[in-house]
């Protein structure tokens, strides 16, 4: 199996793990822990596993133009990226938030084109508008006659932001991942990203209630810790040291199929004729946007 076979299975593995983290995570949350606090722990727990595989690997110098690269890398691709995810899923459906997470690819497109100066023909520009126009309408009505109780058009949104903010830490990291070994990069990038997060987390930590949590929740946290959190985010970056930010996008796609099969096998949702047709209209525009032309090679 050459390289670009073994990416493109460990990203599809961190796919199918991003697929069922949805429900697993909003077993979780907010009743046993809040939003903020799972992401403190997330965060936290990956920093300690990742220095902690830094000592089996050759040590290397991270040069110091590259640190504020890897600062903003982690805002972006931790803290912005997690604390509206988790708070957008707290107040949505698991279903809702999976579907608003394929328009991430179509924000790869954009930040692409301004950072990397990538070429955006007329099909792709037509492709984001139909994207976003999916996007807007899951985020108004894509949760009517669900969850009632909470704000569940914010929390449509808070993903969508989510979407937006992994896009552009797809392509900021592109350059700096092909140039240090990927537990050197990943364990800056989360002692970085944990500092970034512990002024938002912190509080909501303190009130965790560690001895009335059950054990399937501690399970349910350890999966979200260990799986959804390091195993994803080292398979993503191999994947994005021998693949394009555009490649690694495009696996997004199978999120929602997974995440739809495991919640609705789970009872956690519903589907809904407005989620149905809004998630046509976002699959279409990301099509648009994806699709290669005739005259490029295999």
């Amino acid at each position: 199996m050459n390289r670009r076979s073994i990416a493109l299975s460990l990203v599809s593995i961190a796919t199918l793990i991003y697929g069922v983290t949805f429900t697993i995570a909003k077993d979780v949350m907010p009743f046993y822990v809040k939003p903020d606090a799972f992401i403190l722990l997330r965060v936290l727990g990956a920093t300690v596993v990742f220095w902690l595989a830094g000592f089996f690997v050759k040590s290397q110098k991270i040069e110091k133009q590259d640190y504020k690269k890897i600062i903003l890398a982690s805002f972006f691709g931790i803290a912005l990226n997690m604390l509206c995810f988790f708070k957008g899923l707290s107040l949505t459906s698991p279903i809702s938030a999976s579907v608003m997470m394929v328009t991430s690819p179509i924000m790869v497109l954009i930040f692409s084109s301004i950072l990397l100066k990538e070429k955006i023909i007329k099909r792709k520009i037509i492709g984001v508008f139909v994207g976003l126009i999916g996007a807007i309408l899951l985020i108004v009505y894509g949760n009517n006659g669900d969850n009632t109780d909470t704000d569940s058009t914010l929390g449509n949104f808070l993903v969508f932001i989510n979407a937006a903010s992994y896009g552009l830490y797809l392509v900021l990291v592109k350059k700096l991942i092909s140039k240090y070994h990927p537990i050197t990069f990943i364990k800056w990038f989360y002692l970085f990203g944990l500092v970034l997060v512990i002024p938002f987390s912190f509080i909501e930590f303190t009130e965790i209630s560690w001895t009335s949590m059950p054990t399937d929740i501690y399970l349910k946290v350890g999966f979200v810790i260990f799986f959804t959190t390091c195993i994803t985010y080292l398979f993503n970056l191999y994947g994005l040291s021998k693949l394009k930010p555009t490649t690694v996008g495009v696996f997004i796609y199978l999120q929602p199929v997974i995440a739809t099969i495991f919640a609705l096998s789970m009872g956690s949702d519903s589907l809904s004729l407005v989620k149905m047709c809004a998630s046509g209209i976002i699959f279409f525009g990301v099509y648009l946007v994806s699709k290669q032309p005739k005259n490029t090679t295999k």
